[in-house]
């Protein structure tokens, strides 16, 4: 042991020693048999002691444990009949539906890695995932074909559909892609084709989509190939490493382009354990009905919507997106008992004219997560009136930790908890320990902001081929957050800034990195530097500043109509246009310096 991890562990064990506030009903340490084995075992375990326990509602279409369980054990059989095999990527381009859990379980099942593409992503975007992790088959709504289409294009990448002839002709685009040899992939590393199937949001129901539904029935005209997936020979569970590489959780930095984060099915299993053990919840008890708008994709949304559930053997209450008439029609039918929702979907379903007469009485663990909105003692307080139900803040994480890292559960006597500013985030759960440090990464006392770092079984074990990344970001088994926060004196967290690139529009994270590569191709572009700027409806938004190239007359409004087009409608930044950029002595754009002049501009 270094004397750095030493100092650590020191340091973890003296705040242990001040968390006086422990709740009676969380355990303050877990057996690591808790998390052994796969979500292929727990799903097993359900289907054979709970097997008409609904694992899924989806919009009035239940899909039972045993149901899901041959639903999984069939699109395994699909996949593996298009050639996947153990260790192999497969992407999973859906929005919130019952086909993504379906395939992300199957994935699993067959010992491939699960890939989540966030299915707002646009053609350049999927074109970098695609690129970066190489899938052998993708799983893509059928609404989503073009920008398929459009990616591989990009890429020269050649596509298959799902009974193995090629598929998704680009026309001259990608004939003129594939004839540049692909430069954009490794020439050593000849790609084999992309298999894609697709699914339509309608194909989980049974018949047309029910009123509350945001989208309609399946339409022919833009295919499925769902049906062909659950009539395939259903593959055999194989014997899966809880350790092996099992998923690709994609997250962006401050460098560029996002990059995977390596995770396990040990990392998940563990997530899914501490977060229902640190809400006092036994795992596996069962019983429970989670109300699941959260998107899928995001790694949050997988922990408390998927693998909570799973591991618990309760029932996912899924929606496609949050709609306030819909989620509460959903808590009274479905007896919700497990909310997990921004501080502002809070007032919007007390807002509603008939949420005083609605039965919310089945509610018991509701978290807020405070983005453009706060959870403060106001809002708790009307939430309790209303349901007689304390809500809390929801957790700190991030996609390389899995995310679920505290817990505020019991912490809220006299609201001491909503006192901190800005964000409280209660006590590690078990098994995790958190620490602040200083520059030079030494324990601060509490009181004393720092750097956040953490240390627990669901960190990603590396960057997916990004070793310089890894090197940096994991030291001695810790994970370097680059957040900050302070502890206080009973030794709970306050998260107190973000990762100091990062941007959160309506909890949703961007950095400026990232929009910029992607405005690198536009060849009237000479300069540009994104940076936040406060929103009171988003919280914040991206703005783009852009030098243009001489002789340009390309338009503010012209470039952001050109980034729609290319990036996730939530990164598509507010343009500025100037002459030229406020330089620092070293050479580095002056982000401040611009957000401060925008300011003053729009304030004379």
């Amino acid at each position: 042991m270094s004397g750095r991890s030493a100092a650590w562990d020191a340091a973890a064990a003296e705040l242990e020693g001040l968390r006086d506030l422990w709740p009676a009903d969380v355990p303050q340490a877990l057996d690591p048999a808790a998390w052994a084995g796969t979500l292929g075992d727990r799903l097993d375990r359900w289907a054979r002691e709970r097997p008409e326990t609904t694992a899924i509602h989806f919009y009035g279409a239940d899909t039972t444990y045993a149901e899901l369980e041959r639903q999984v054990a069939a699109c395994a059989g699909w996949l593996a009949a298009r050639g996947v095999r153990p260790g192999d990527r497969v992407g999973v381009y859906l929005a919130n539906c019952p086909q993504f859990i379906v395939a992300f379980l199957a994935i699993l099942r067959l010992r491939a890695v699960h890939v989540p593409v966030n299915p707002m992503f646009k053609a350049a975007e999927l074109a970098h995932e695609l690129d970066d992790a190489r899938p052998r088959a993708l799983l893509a709504q059928a609404e989503f074909r073009p920008v398929v289409q459009a990616a591989a294009a990009e890429l020269g990448l050649r596509l298959e559909d799902a009974q193995g002839a090629p598929a998704g002709d680009a026309g001259a685009a990608g004939d003129a892609a594939q004839a540049q040899g692909t430069q954009a992939r490794d020439a050593a590393q000849p790609s084999e084709p992309l298999c894609v199937g697709y699914t339509q949001l309608g194909d989980a129901l049974p018949g047309p989509a029910v009123p509350a539904a945001p989208f309609g029935p399946a339409d022919p005209a833009l295919g499925s190939d769902w049906a062909a997936i659950l009539a395939s020979p259903p593959a055999p569970a194989a014997q899966a490493d809880p350790d092996a590489l099992a998923a690709l959780n994609y997250t962006g930095g401050t460098t560029g382009l996002p990059k995977g984060c390596e995770h396990t099915q040990a990392h998940m299993l563990y997530t899914a354990v501490s977060s229902l053990a640190g809400m006092g919840l036994q795992p596996g008890a069962g019983g429970q009905s989670v109300l699941g708008f959260l998107p899928i994709f995001w790694i949050a949304g997988e922990d408390f919507c998927i693998l909570n559930p799973i591991v618990d053997g309760s029932t996912l209450v899924l929606m496609t997106r949050w709609h306030p008439e819909a989620a509460l029609a959903l808590i009274e039918s479905q007896a919700v008992t497990t909310t997990v929702a921004m501080a502002d979907n809070y007032v919007e379903l007390m807002e509603l004219p008939g949420f005083a007469a609605a039965r919310t009485d089945s509610l018991a663990e509701c978290m807020a997560i405070s983005f453009v909105r706060k959870l403060d003692p106001q809002l708790r307080a009307q939430w309790r009136a209303a349901t007689g139900t304390v809500l809390h803040e929801a957790s700190f994480g991030m996609t390389e930790t899995h995310t679920a890292d505290t817990t505020t559960h019991g912490l809220d006597a006299d609201d001491q908890d909503l006192r901190a500013e800005p964000i409280y985030c209660g006590y590690p759960v078990p098994g995790t320990r958190i620490l602040v440090v200083d520059d030079d990464l030494v324990p601060v006392p509490a009181g004393t902001p720092g750097q956040i770092i953490e240390s627990s079984p669901s960190v990603l074990t590396r960057y997916f081929n990004r070793p310089e990344a890894t090197a940096q970001q994991l030291v001695d088994g810790w994970l370097l957050t680059g957040d900050t926060g302070r502890f206080d004196d009973h030794g709970a967290l306050t998260y107190l800034s973000r990762t100091k690139e990062m941007i959160k529009v309506s909890g949703m994270s961007v950095f400026p990195a990232e929009v910029e590569s992607l405005f690198k191709d536009h060849p009237d572009i000479v300069r540009i530097a994104v940076a936040p700027r406060e929103d009171a409806a988003a919280g914040q938004i991206p703005v783009a500043f852009i030098e243009a190239a001489p002789g340009s007359t390309t338009s503010a409004e012209q470039f952001r109509a050109w980034a729609a087009q290319r990036m996730a409608v939530y990164k598509v930044p507010e343009v500025h246009l100037v002459d030229a950029m406020p330089m620092t002595a070293t050479g580095k754009i002056r982000k401040v310096e611009l957000i401060a002049g925008l300011e003053e501009a729009e304030g004379a």
